[in-house]
């Protein structure tokens, strides 16, 4: 006999939600993604082109014990 009751304020809680429409502050959105001291303007010509990170501090670290030029050859057995 409850579910009528819980249904009507989910319902009520979800229509709420779809029709919600705060105020939104696009500078201090900007000032957000754009980090600090960072401008916009800096950025590279083409906004969709991916930053790749510097791995290179990693390089030595865990190249320790691995042989890029190394061919096993097919030696090593599977199942």
């Amino acid at each position: 006999m409850g579910r009528g009751r819980q249904k009507a304020k989910a319902t009520k809680q979800a229509r709420d939600m779809k029709y919600f429409s705060p105020a939104t502050d696009y500078t201090a959105l900007q000032r957000e993604l754009t980090g600090p001291g960072e401008r916009a303007s800096k950025r590279s010509a083409d906004p969709m082109e991916p930053v790749e990170p510097d791995y290179s501090a990693y390089a030595d670290k865990y190249a320790d014990g691995v042989d890029d030029d190394e061919d096993d050859g097919g030696s090593r057995r599977t199942g």
